[in-house]
């Protein structure tokens, strides 16, 4: 026993044996509902959200307008309600415990029923009023949910749409806090704990240069032609930036050096405008802007599925469902386009 012990990192052993004994006095503090006792506030759940999210409690006393003492009162305050630790204090911040993560994903989950249930109380007559909030990354915003929200306002003109643009992680987690009523973008990997997905259509990768690009009018051209020229590539945390770097590596061939890294469509596309540069790019973004052309360079299967993430414990708000079936026949008619603009496998 004494040698696994001295196998296992240092952190992980103070964490089981910090788990053990927590989870002991857990039982004992937890004998009656204290959560029901009154002295669980709704500013508890918004400060978990916040310290969870930031990493520290300078970081969420900042976001949530208070200073910094009043925010470890708080905390101190919510750990004798519960009688355990929720968060480890280090150096460079705080990290949750066991506790912490476990509390924090039903302190999300009650704030985004109590917003909900709020917004659905004011919108319950119909969807023509509220506002819905959509969360949105590159593969989504070029094309799909334009088309989407263009449809929606023209039968609901008074109801406000909302686009948040960010990373999936920080979609992810504003879903699960119910600032967001829906992420619509790539659908990578299995569907994240508490979600549930709707693909709405494939989209093909292409590589793309602007019009004006001396390898434009070229009907015969490979990667490693065009590696001379500046490259704008997705962010490195990204899937597709990956997918491309293991296709490189496939094909025996270098990164680019000379690149930028963005997933802002708009800076994409200005910067193909502006300059010489090569980009990968969803296909539907290139296909539809005249000042644009796709390159005929096969990328094997570099591609994805977009469709919509969903909270699964949390019903939409009527303008909520007006926006998922505007969103829902627009991915349809991509689908088809998609096809119909398919080029031949060579």
């Amino acid at each position: 026993m004494l040698v696994l012990l001295g196998a296992c990192p240092s952190h992980a052993i103070r964490q089981s044996v910090y788990a053990h004994k927590s989870m002991q006095s857990y039982d004992a503090a937890m004998d009656i509902p204290r959560l029901l006792d009154g002295r669980l506030k709704l500013r508890h759940l918004i400060l978990v959200d916040a310290l969870s999210e930031q990493g520290t409690v300078v970081g969420a006393a900042a976001a949530l307008h208070m200073t910094q003492p009043v925010a470890t009162r708080a905390l101190q305050e919510l750990e004798a309600i519960l009688g355990v630790q929720l968060y480890e204090r280090g150096p460079r911040g705080i990290t949750p415990t066991v506790f912490g993560e476990a509390f924090t994903q039903h302190a999300r989950s009650a704030l985004a029923q109590l917003t909900q249930a709020a917004r659905h109380v004011s919108e319950i007559a119909s969807a023509d009023r509220g506002t819905v909030v959509v969360g949105t990354h590159l593969a989504g915003s070029n094309m799909l949910l334009p088309r989407a929200i263009a449809a929606l306002k023209a039968e609901h003109p008074l109801l406000t749409v909302v686009v948040n643009e960010a990373t999936p992680e920080t979609l992810l987690i504003d879903l699960q806090a119910g600032r967001l009523d829906v992420i619509v973008g790539r659908l990578a990997g299995s569907s994240p704990e508490g979600t549930v997905r709707r693909k709405l259509y494939d989209e093909s990768v292409k590589v793309a240069v602007g019009t004006h690009h001396p390898a434009a009018d070229l009907t015969d051209v490979s990667l490693s032609d065009l590696l001379e020229f500046p490259w704008i590539l997705p962010g490195t945390r990204t899937v597709l930036r990956r997918e491309i770097e293991e296709y490189f590596e496939h094909h025996s061939m270098t990164m680019p050096q000379n690149r930028v890294e963005a997933t802002s469509f708009l800076t994409v596309r200005q910067l193909l405008t502006d300059m010489d540069v090569v980009a990968i790019l969803p296909g539907s973004i290139a296909r539809d802007d005249s000042r644009l052309t796709t390159l005929p360079i096969v990328l094997g299967n570099i591609g994805h599925r977009v469709g919509m993430t969903l909270a699964a414990d949390r019903a939409l708000s009527p303008g909520g469902n007006a926006l998922m079936g505007k969103l829902i026949e627009a991915g349809r008619h991509m689908s088809q386009s998609d096809t119909s603009h398919e080029e031949p496998m060579h």
